[in-house]
């Protein structure tokens, strides 16, 4: 039902102008079994706590359905997630229920077209203060007149800390643990439809094992911006220098930039 209203939002149709003020609040509770899984793909032991971006899996599928209603100013088929940042106040229990509000918030010039957050929160009671807060970036690509940001300072110089292969199959394996069966993800055919030569391994995967390679103790705020996308079938490396890293290819083809705070 999720990928069918995803697929609907093509349909040519009038749409607003601004995004929905609407706020999606709704709980969740992990199960030991599908934390186990992710925790395989991306890297991650289990303990009693969880990975610092699995909130985002449980948050998926409202947060796909807010961004495919009939109210949302673009079709979800075809916008880029540029950016993610997430922050983690304290340790998040593996068995607890959490508490969840998102919302679409400040539509704005981007230098390939316009550009808006998906603002998540998550808390241990319905009323609690957050802990633990992401804010998602998409592009709508189109007409601009926004000017190119300035080039950010390269780590490619910088050690080496880990290197990894992703499999051919990496696809899928995230999807199954995420939800998020987006054909560029996981089908030669879908990933050429999109004008990508092969598949594309999501970069939620890329900067969960990030993080799992960069273990930080909260509280932390980690920066990522998506720089270009990583293929199946790929070798990438992870540099890193003081509170930043960045995640680079073949001929130091730059695909990931993080910060941490």
């Amino acid at each position: 039902m999720m990928y069918l209203r995803a697929a609907l939002s093509v349909i040519p149709r009038p749409r607003p102008a601004a995004l929905p003020s609407t706020v999606v609040s709704f709980s969740a509770t992990p199960s030991l079994p599908s934390v186990a899984a992710y925790g395989d793909v991306c890297g991650y032991p289990l303990t009693d706590t969880l990975p610092p971006l699995y909130p985002h899996i449980l948050a998926f599928g409202p947060t796909m359905k807010l961004m495919s209603g009939n109210d949302f100013p673009f079709p979800v088929v075809g916008l880029v997630h540029i950016g993610n940042r997430v922050t983690v106040h304290s340790s998040l229990p593996l068995d607890s229920p959490l508490f969840f509000s998102v919302q679409a918030v400040d539509l704005r010039p981007h230098h390939r077209g316009q550009q808006f957050d998906v603002v998540t929160t998550a808390s241990l009671a319905g009323d609690g203060p957050p802990v633990w807060e992401e804010t998602s970036t998409y592009l709508r690509r189109g007409p601009t007149s926004s000017s190119p940001p300035s080039p950010e300072p390269s780590l490619v110089d910088s050690p080496v800390a880990a290197v990894w292969e992703v499999g051919p199959s990496l696809g899928r394996a995230y999807a199954a643990v995420s939800g998020d069966y987006n054909p560029i993800h996981t089908s030669a055919l879908g990933a050429r439809t999109f004008g990508f030569k092969r598949p594309i391994v999501h970069g939620m995967w890329t900067k969960a094992r990030l993080l799992s390679g960069l273990r930080r103790d909260s509280p932390f705020t980690v920066d990522v911006r998506f720089r270009a996308p990583i293929f199946l079938g790929s070798r990438v490396s992870l540099h890193t220098s003081g509170s930043a890293a960045d995640v680079r290819g073949r001929n130091d083809r730059l695909h990931v930039s993080a910060s941490f705070s």
